[in-house]
Parts: structure tokens; C-alpha cells; sequence
């Protein structure tokens, strides 16, 4: 199990991110337009910097919803490979079996 700490943090950079995800959109759609003024896409630079860090997606770190493990994550499930081999083997998964040869 990972540090509950860990998780709250991870947690908080979700939530953070989610919330400032369409103005930093619109700040970034800003400053890559090329047909606006020097001046306004510096402006929308300044803007971006001042929003948290922590709302970048980039920060939020993919984890375990069971263990909280950073490592090892499946996407799609969002299990790590340690908790799937687990379930897998208490027959909660339905047609996975452990292989053995």
C-alpha cells in the first residue's frame, strides 16, 4: 500500500486539473496562434504562469485504485499489474485464469 499521502496529493492534482483543464485550453490556443499581436499571446504566457502547477495534466501521476501503486499500471483498468494478478487469482476477473504449464 502506498503512502496515503501520496494518493491525497495525486488526488488533489486530478481534481485540479479537471477544474482548470478549459482555461488553460484557451490560454494555449492563445499563445500558439500566430496571427495575434506579440503582446497578447505574452499577456496569455503570463496568465498561464500564474495558474497552479499542480493543474498541469501532466503532473498527475497514473496510480492503482486499490493499491495505490505508481508503478506498473494497467490504463485501462487502472490496477496495477500486482492487484490484477490478484484478483485474477481469487476468481473475481471473469475468464482469467492463472496460467501454469
Amino acid at each position: 500500500m502506498a503512502k496515503m499521502s501520496a494518493i491525497n496529493k495525486n488526488n488533489k492534482r486530478i481534481k485540479l486539473s479537471d477544474k482548470f483543464y478549459k482555461k488553460r485550453l484557451k490560454l494555449k490556443k492563445i499563445i500558439m496562434d500566430k496571427k495575434l499581436t506579440l503582446q497578447e499571446r505574452f499577456k496569455a504566457q503570463q496568465k498561464l504562469s500564474k495558474l497552479p502547477r499542480n493543474s498541469a495534466k501532466v503532473r498527475v501521476m497514473n496510480r492503482c485504485q486499490i493499491t495505490g501503486r505508481p508503478h506498473g499500471v494497467y490504463r485501462k483498468l487502472k490496477i496495477s499489474r500486482i492487484a490484477l494478478r490478484q484478483l485474477g487469482l481469487e476468481g473475481k476477473i471473469p475468464g482469467m485464469v492463472k496460467s501454469s504449464w
